[in-house]
């Protein structure tokens, strides 16, 4: 249902709806902790492995995790089977099941590509990569504490024995003599941080998930497959799911992605095998004016993206590549009006494939502001609720107990968070309102993406832009009399880069899945809350540890370059071009900025007044990330399938395919663990499938 279409009762003061009571199903019993928590160490060391030093397709780092469907499909043909052969009794049940695979939901992201915890490269690669001709510690030092990074924890300063402590995480020891004295102050400092973010998007995720998941019933499409496997657990008699393993249209297209796969992975070790190519870059089409003002994209094709496409509505589907068009037809009527793409002035801080431009970027960003702030005027009525519960002005409704935490403590529990962080950026030197301008546009950009993926399916997310740049533009920075001074600069890149630039693998999606599930199986969210809460404790930590020995053992530099290199330099490089200075208060900047903002607004009322309309301004706000950037044409290949079938075969045809689509979900996620499992047997390192 789109946010604008909300349900009456849902924009009154009487959001907790009266709904019978449901026996809850426990599910979080001591062997399905057990499994959890044993999972989270698993992953906390393995997911650092495969994603940084061997670099083959990730287990995690996105919001359908392959490793996560490879523990529900190991606990269900392998360790179920086993068990009902002793007693039916002994088999895990549905909801163990899920339990287990939400778990790991978490684990699977927490310690890899994309996380938080990359602050253990990001903190030290800008000491390690300055030089006297680039001068980075002259700005470094003065305005960094000495708990901020390991690189000048021991004397405040970046000093003969801290430079011996970094370079041996880059050039790797064997293993040998481990400075674990150097690194446990700034990763305490460090983690305090990350846990509060949790916290407060856990929080956040709990007073959104009655709005989200029942007011506006928004479709979840990254569920259908968890939910159609575990479908039948409870089945006694064959020890198989039975529904979903008998379908053959499911099993047509799961064997013929597993045998594309299949193919192509052959060809990595055997390049006499032909590959088949499922990619195109449009480039080469697009070398004349006015076509190559447009920013670089292929024509790719990954299946599971095509698949995931195809299970959205048509309306979603279609606009998550259009939208990249829209954006780039701008910059061709850009060129017509005189403005050639090298003569517009560029964004900063901009994240995704190519650089933007300022009039392109700030419509992002003003569409950002505009859909988050729609979004949660949308919710006022169920917020408003919450509030009131928060200062005792109102009473719980029938279904609150049914939360993961009651409605005052996730309240109090998301101001506590924020103001933590507030005062952990503050004693870091930031100045009280750069702070909560930067984490005002970490939470806006959070529920935006959230949405993406609860909404659009997005299992591959990022929001292509970073705050500080695009604040410096519109308030100044750098120079004397300029809003953004060093103090808050220097600090606040640490920030950004390790909050704000890849946040592919952030997990407020995996909460709102976590508790979609809890409320819709019935499953007890408090103690799933808890063992959630367990997980990311022994997940983080265990990832830390490995990332940190990792360094010392291999060297950082033999590790992923965008983890130990390339990221790792970005504050001092952003933080450098913002002290040179940055002029505010240009005029053209808030008008596009405006231009987003109505933007969006005019799609969201245009959908809730005309049935016809057919853009989501979901697709036009992740227009310039890198991942619609790479994966438009799979998107495009999923809504034109899917767009036909319903229109010659109708809405009957369209539900009978759905297996296949699901099928090739599996099937592709089949396929890569099978290739992760021969690569580790044999040692090859830098096989991917994924971007």
């Amino acid at each position: 249902m789109a946010v604008e279409n909300l349900p009456e009762s849902a924009s009154s003061s009487e959001t907790i709806s009266p709904a019978p009571k449901a026996k809850l199903e426990i599910g979080v019993t001591p062997r399905a902790v057990l499994l959890s928590l044993g999972l989270a160490a698993w992953f906390g060391y393995l997911v650092p492995v495969i994603d940084l030093q061997v670099r083959n397709t990730k287990l995690g780092a996105g919001h359908l995790p392959i490793g996560a469907i490879a523990v529900l499909l190991f606990l269900l043909l392998v360790v179920n089977p086993l068990l009902k052969l002793a007693s039916a009794r002994l088999a895990l049940t549905r909801n163990e099941v899920l339990v287990v695979y939400i778990s790991c939901l978490f684990s699977t992201l927490l310690p890899g590509m994309g996380s938080e915890s990359f602050y253990v490269a990001h903190s030290i690669g800008s000491f390690y990569y300055a030089t006297p001709e680039n001068k980075w510690l002259s700005f470094l030092e003065p305005y960094l504490k000495p708990w901020f990074s390991a690189a000048i924890w021991e004397s405040g300063s970046y000093s003969e024995s801290s430079k011996a402590a970094i370079s041996d995480w880059y050039l790797g020891t064997g293993g040998q003599n481990i400075p674990w004295g150097a690194w446990l102050v700034p990763m305490a400092a460090w983690s305090s941080l990350v846990l509060a973010s949790y916290a407060m998007l856990g929080c956040l995720s709990v007073m959104l998930r009655a709005q989200w998941g029942q007011y506006e019933a928004l479709s979840f499409p990254l569920l259908r497959v968890p939910q159609e496997l575990v479908a039948d657990a409870d089945a006694h008699g064959r020890p198989l799911v039975r529904r979903f393993f008998s379908n053959r249209l499911m099993w047509a297209g799961f064997s013929g992605v597993f045998l594309l796969n299949f193919v192509n992975g052959l060809n990595f070790y055997f390049p006499d095998v032909p590959v088949i190519p499922l990619g195109f870059p449009l480039g080469r089409l697009f070398t004349e004016a006015p076509w190559n003002q447009m920013a670089p994209m292929a024509m790719q094709v990954w299946p599971i993206f095509v698949a995931i496409t195809f299970l959205l509505t048509t309306e979603m589907s279609f606009s998550l590549w259009a939208g990249l068009w829209l954006v780039q037809f701008q910059y061709v009527a850009a060129y017509f009006l005189g403005f050639p793409y090298g003569n517009l002035p560029p964004a900063l801080g901009h994240s995704g494939d190519g650089v933007a431009r300022t009039f392109t970027a700030f419509q992002q960003v003003g569409g950002y502001l505009a859909y988050s702030g729609l979004l949660l005027w949308t919710a006022r009525g169920h917020l408003g609720h919450i509030f009131k519960r928060a200062f005792g002005k109102a009473r719980a409704g029938e279904t609150e107990g049914r939360e993961a935490l009651p409605y005052p403590l996730a309240f109090w529990g998301f101001v506590g968070s924020f103001a933590f962080i507030i005062g952990w950026s503050c004693l870091a030197g930031m100045r009280i309102d750069v702070a909560i301008a930067l984490w005002i546009l970490y939470l806006v950009t959070a529920i935006v993406l959230s949405r993406a993926v609860i909404e659009g399916g997005v299992m591959f997310i990022n929001q292509g832009w970073v705050p500080l740049g695009s604040l410096a533009q519109l308030f100044g920075a750098g120079t004397a009399g300029q809003w953004m001074n060093a103090a808050s600069i220097v600090p606040g890149t640490f920030l950004q880069v390790s909050f704000f630039q890849d946040m592919r693998a952030f997990i407020m999606p995996s909460f709102l899945h976590s508790f979609k599930l809890a409320h819709d199986r019935n499953i007890a969210a408090r103690r799933l809350a808890v063992l959630i809460a367990a997980t990311i404790f022994v997940a983080m930590g265990v990832g830390l540890w490995a990332k940190v020995r990792m360094g010392y053992v291999a060297g950082g530099l033999t590790l992923h370059a965008w983890f130990s290199i390339v990221a790792p330099q970005y504050p001092a490089q952003n933080a450098q071009t913002l002290l040179r200075g940055v002029e505010g208060g240009d005029l053209n900047n808030w008008f596009w900025l405006g231009v987003g903002g109505g933007l969006t607004a005019l799609m969201v009322t245009a959908r809730s007044r005309f049935a016809w309309f057919p853009l989501h301004p979901l697709g036009y706000l992740l227009a310039l990330t890198a991942p619609t950037q790479r994966a438009w044409f799979s998107f495009f290949l999923g809504w034109l399938i899917k767009a036909t079938i319903t229109r010659f075969g109708g809405h009957d045809a369209y539900r009978q395919c759905v297996p296949i689509a699901l099928g090739v979900i599996l099937g592709e996620s089949c396929a890569f663990v099978f290739w992760l499992l021969i690569d580790f047997w044999q040692g090859r390192a830098g096989h991917t499938f994924l971007p």
